[in-house]
């Protein structure tokens, strides 16, 4: 029975996975529409995504409201969910994730300078979200290979004491100019509310453009999973290989994090969960942990602004309370398997 149970998965089946995933993701976010302050019917819901004529106030909620919201929170999962998939893979740790090795909290940090020192450059905020989130891995990668062979016990203590300083930082700031500074300590919690079509606009072409980049390198990063060694007498360069994943993964987090804030752990539940279904082989890793990701933050989100009505919460806060007892059971299994060898 248990051989039965741990026989891995035909690619049809993953391909199966991923599409049941899709439907349930379409499913997710129907009901992210129909929830809310001012409920809306299914069938009410159906007629305004037909294009047929509804009533004026479903117009204008649907439209203009909650769609652009759920799109934008659907873009955000997945680029949280294959930014992890990525830094785990090139990283070879299984803790490494965009806000737990500090790379969200550079991307909020070079977002909030921005904000508080070009206010008037509001389109700069993604490319330079994304070039804090990229200086921020490579700072990391580099305290972590200072400091030893152990990978994944310091890359996780270097991202937490970067992580934490650069949140002081970027607090430091917001308080210095809070009467100036158009944002709240919700966004550095994460945060959806009042998200429109600008939003997605704005993180559109960097999700397109890192995802399908993404799932182009999944061979590689396969090969490099298995061991620099390895990856080399196959021809693969591996630092070039490494620092094309790292530049993906910093565009992915980096575009989330300008637009929603410093949402947490989804780039550390969506991989893993995606992983005990498909393995290792991220050719259908990359896909499906991007869709595990829309999935976590789309249902996070509406859980957020309709549980405790009529108080909206920050969808980070969802996420942290499902996210952190998740990580340090994967901290207690990572210690009990280092401790085995």
């Amino acid at each position: 029975m248990k051989n039965v149970l741990r026989r891995p998965m035909t690619a049809r089946a993953k391909t199966v996975l991923i599409f049941l995933s899709a439907l349930a993701l379409g499913a997710v976010t129907l009901i992210g529409l129909v929830s809310g302050t001012i409920r809306f019917s299914l069938e009410e819901v159906l007629v305004w995504m037909s294009g047929r004529a509804g009533n004026d106030l479903a117009v204008q909620i649907l439209g203009n409201v909650r769609m652009p919201r759920i799109i934008t929170g659907i873009l955000v999962g997945m680029n949280l969910g294959v930014a992890g998939v990525l830094l785990q893979g090139v990283l070879h740790n299984p803790m490494a994730s965009p806000n737990i090795i500090g790379v969200n909290a550079g991307a909020g940090l070079a977002a909030v300078v921005v904000m508080t020192v070009f206010p008037g450059r509001v389109p700069m905020i993604p490319a330079a979200s994304f070039l804090g989130a990229l200086l921020t891995a490579t700072l990391i990668c580099f305290l972590s290979a200072a400091f030893g062979k152990s990978r994944t016990v310091h890359i996780v203590l270097a991202g937490i004491a970067v992580s934490n300083l650069m949140s002081a930082v970027a607090s430091g700031l917001m308080t210095i100019n809070s009467d100036t500074l158009d944002i709240t300590y919700s966004w550095l919690l994460g945060s959806l509310s009042g998200k429109s079509w600008a939003a997605v606009q704005s993180i559109l072409p960097y999700s397109v453009a890192a995802l399908a980049l993404s799932a182009f390198i999944s061979p590689k990063i396969n090969l490099l999973t298995l061991g620099e060694e390895m990856a080399e007498s196959v021809g693969l360069s591996v630092k070039v290989c490494r620092m094309i994943a790292l530049l993906f993964a910093a565009i992915l987090a980096g575009s989330a994090v300008s637009v929603a804030g410093t949402i947490g752990f989804i780039g550390l539940i969506a991989p893993h969960a995606a992983r005990l279904l498909v393995g290792n082989d991220h050719r259908f890793l990359v896909p499906l942990s991007a869709l595990f990701g829309a999935l976590l933050l789309a249902a996070s989100d509406t859980i957020a602004r309709t549980v405790f009505l009529p108080v909206e919460l920050s969808v980070g806060i969802i996420t942290s309370v499902l996210g952190a007892p998740f990580f340090l059971v994967l901290l207690c299994r990572k210690g009990k398997a280092e401790s085995v060898r």
